[in-house]
C-alpha cells in the first residue's frame, strides 16, 4: 500500500502561486520561481541495510536539501528519533536522495518525498521504528516520516514529509525527525505547486542532499 498519512479526508483548495520571475521562461517556472526539472525516474538504490550505529548525541546534524525550487535545511532531532535520524544521515551520505522527487504535495498540509520508485510506494528496503511522544504535534516546519496505516507507530523508511499547515492535527503516529530551520520559503513555494493531494503541478526534485555537522 502506498505510504500515505493516516488522516481524515480533507477538502483542499489549490493555493495561489507566487514568487519571483527572473524573466527567463526557458529555465524558470514563472509561477513560483522554480527551475524546470524533468520528472524523477525510478532509482535503483541497491540492497541497503539499516545502520547499526546511532548519531553522536552531542553533535548537531543538518540535511541540506537542494531542489529545483531552491534550498532548505532540516535540523535533525536524534533524541526524538535516534534510529531514523541515523538512517537518514547514512542514506544521505550514500547519495540516496539525490535525484528523488516530491511525489505528493497537499497544499496547506504537507509536501512528501523520498521514494526511490517515484510512485509513492518505495523505500530503502528496510525500516526503523521511533514512536513519537503521545503529545507530539505536527506543526509548520516539522519533518516526520510517512508510513502505511498497517505499520506500527513510528515506523519509517525513506519517505518524509514537511508540514506546511499551522497544525494539521495528525495523531502521534509518525516519527518526528526534525525541523526546517532554513529555507521554509522554498518549502512553501513547493506547497504552492500542489493540485489537490497528489503530484505537484510541475516536477520538484531533490538535486543534491548533503549532511552538515557542528
Amino acid at each position: 500500500m502506498t505510504p500515505r498519512l493516516l488522516v481524515l479526508l480533507l477538502v483542499l483548495t489549490l493555493a495561489a502561486c507566487g514568487g519571483d520571475d527572473d524573466g527567463s521562461s526557458e529555465t524558470q517556472d514563472s509561477s513560483v520561481g522554480c527551475e524546470t526539472a524533468d520528472p524523477a525516474e525510478p532509482k535503483d538504490v541497491g540492497n541497503l541495510k539499516a545502520p547499526t550505529e546511532l548519531l553522536d548525541e552531542d553533535t548537531t546534524y543538518r540535511l541540506k536539501v537542494e531542489t529545483n525550487c531552491g534550498p532548505f535545511t532540516i535540523t535533525l532531532d536524534q533524541a526524538s528519533a535516534p534510529n531514523t535520524t541515523a538512517s537518514l544521515v547514512a542514506l544521505t551520505r550514500d547519495g540516496f536522495f539525490d535525484g528523488i522527487g516530491f511525489h505528493r504535495v497537499a497544499p496547506g498540509f504537507v509536501i512528501q518525498g523520498g521514494d526511490p520508485t517515484a510512485g509513492g510506494a518505495g523505500g530503502p528496503g528496510y525500516s526503523t521504528v521511533d514512536p513519537p511522544s503521545k503529545d507530539a504535534l505536527y506543526t509548520r516546519g516539522v519533518v516526520a516520516m510517512a508510513k502505511t496505516p498497517e505499520e506500527p507507530r513510528g515506523t519509517a523508511g525513506s519517505q518524509f514529509f514537511v508540514v506546511t499547515g499551522g497544525d494539521i492535527g495528525l495523531p502521534p503516529d509518525y516519527a518526528i525527525v526534525g525541523q526546517v530551520t532554513e529555507g521554509m520559503e522554498t518549502v512553501l513555494e513547493i506547497d504552492d505547486l500542489g493540485v489537490g493531494d497528489g503530484p505537484p503541478a510541475t516536477p520538484v526534485v531533490m538535486e543534491k542532499v548533503t549532511v552538515e555537522e557542528s
